[in-house]
């Protein structure tokens, strides 16, 4: 057992043989818990598991369908186990497509999130800002590479500074997911089961619609329920991808130095 199956065990009264641990987890170590009465527990551990049950009940504030929190305790969060089948239909992705343009139309009064936040060694600056350009390009691109190598750094700060001519000043601030990927998409029998792992705070809501076409391509379907999109939202997609993408090179290495290149070149920089 690692300490942190120790913990979970010792906290949930669970014996060794019913603590599985899950695939995923790249950020956090994660485990399924079968308890005696058929019910299905997902641990995780963390050093925000507060911020991440907050997140996950704003979400479900929402409306939309989340894993229930069943408990925090310093470094482990217990939350519902959510079937998932892996299959993403093309009702599935109809379904996910109506199911984010709702989370989305949950407006804050600005940007940023009540709380920071991290994924792993990086930070997130959510300080609440009333200019959207300026919080993307300092509390997102300019504070993720700052600890990259120098020519990084240049070329990111070179686009930060034009980023006010490039992305709206104040579009709705709109309830975003934070890290919207298929892999925190739980979908079951053609429709969205559940969204997990939010990294939430209030922003353009384009955001969330580059993330999920970072590593995939969302069909037709998907755009459809979504519904209209702002003129522009093709050329403003590299700006808000190039932010994963730098978290990506941040925590995994050289394997993502292609992707961020590519990005940064597409944007002129």
């Amino acid at each position: 057992m690692t300490a942190f199956s120790r913990q979970v065990a010792e906290l949930t009264g669970a014996p060794e043989d019913r603590l599985e641990r899950l695939s995923g987890g790249d950020l956090s170590e994660v485990l399924l818990l079968r308890r005696p009465d058929g019910r299905c527990t997902i641990a995780k551990g963390g050093p925000a598991v507060g911020t991440e049950a907050a997140m996950l009940r704003s979400i479900a504030v929402a409306g939309i369908p989340a894993p229930s929190v069943e408990g925090e305790h310093e470094n482990v969060l217990l939350i519902e186990y959510i079937e998932n089948d892996g299959l993403f239909s093309i009702s599935a992705w109809a379904d996910i497509g109506r199911v984010v343009r709702q989370l989305h139309d949950n407006l804050g009064e600005q940007y940023g999130w009540p709380i920071d936040y991290r994924l792993n060694s990086v930070e997130l600056d959510n300080k609440p800002r009333t200019d959207w350009a300026l919080f993307w390009a300092e509390q997102r691109l300019v504070s993720t590479a700052r600890i990259l190598d120098r020519p990084w750094r240049e070329r990111v700060d070179d686009l930060a500074g034009r980023l006010p001519q490039m992305l709206p000043g104040s579009p709705p601030p709109a309830h975003l997911h934070g890290d919207l990927w298929s892999g925190n998409i739980l979908v079951v029998d053609g429709k969205l089961a559940a969204l997990i792992d939010p990294a939430c705070y209030h922003g353009h809501n384009e955001v969330d619609l580059a993330m999920i076409s970072l590593f995939g391509t969302p069909p037709e379907e998907f755009w459809e329920a979504y519904g209209p999109l702002e003129a522009g939202w093709e050329e403003r997609r590299l700006v808000y991808q190039l932010f994963p993408a730098l978290v990506h090179l941040r925590l995994f290495g050289t394997t993502y130095v292609g992707m961020v290149d590519r990005l940064l070149g597409g944007l002129g920089c």
